[in-house]
């Protein structure tokens, strides 16, 4: 039965976890387009992420729509006999992209308490190929863990080498003094499902503090 959650705590902040060591992860949240893209691979992929995640028992936390490779990993695990849990902002809800099928449908007011929903949901993330919006969910979360805010890994799916210019920039920054190589093994990227979540059940994140200084990278 679809079950509705309606939030209004607009002005709440993202407050630092008490940290739960044990990677056994119940519950990951994924992040991904609201198109399929120009290739099959995308959507095959994402369905099967959804059906790997429903048959480890594993919930899904996502955006909560029916199209694109959203619709595609919650169809994947539903199908699967999967747990998903939608967060949605009442305005994408009124365009009725909404997926009807969901265990939990979570309504939120903005963007920001989407990302600090589905953070909380969470023990860990992964990222499909999408756009703007897929990448700004992704950036935010690694920023709070580079911050501290969380230590949760964070996982890239690398579909059929989707992301190898993002990986290729990340390394530029450190190149250039703007990240630290840490910085950088915090991603988790591999092009299989099965290796991808396995590596992130061994993830132990860093200690290091954010800064950097020419003395000190």
């Amino acid at each position: 039965m679809l079950k509705f959650y309606l939030s209004s705590q607009t002005g709440n902040l993202l407050k630092k976890e008490k940290f739960n060591y044990n990677l056994t992860m119940k519950s990951i949240t994924v992040f991904c387009g609201s198109s399929f893209g120009s290739e099959d691979i995308y959507q095959e992929q994402a369905s099967l992420l959804g059906q790997t995640l429903a048959k480890q028992n594993i919930q899904l936390v996502y955006g909560g729509a029916n199209v694109g490779l959203m619709g595609a990993i919650a169809d994947g695990a539903l199908h699967s006999g999967g747990k998903v849990v939608g967060v949605l902002p009442y305005f994408l809800q009124s365009k009725e992209i909404a997926h009807k099928q969901l265990t939990e449908l979570i309504l939120v007011e903005t963007m920001h308490e989407r990302k600090t929903k589905m953070n909380e949901l969470c023990d860990g993330v992964i990222v499909l190929p999408g756009g703007y919006g897929t990448l700004e969910e992704f950036f935010e979360m690694i920023t709070w863990a580079q911050l501290g805010l969380h230590q949760k890994p964070i996982g890239i799916l690398n579909i059929d080498g989707f992301y190898d210019d993002l990986i290729n920039l990340v390394q530029h920054m450190i190149d250039k003094g703007f990240l630290k190589q840490i910085n950088r093994d915090m991603l988790l990227i591999s092009n299989n499902i099965d290796e991808l979540l396995e590596m992130m059940r061994k993830y132990k994140a860093p200690k290091v503090g954010k800064w950097i200084s020419k003395n000190r990278t």
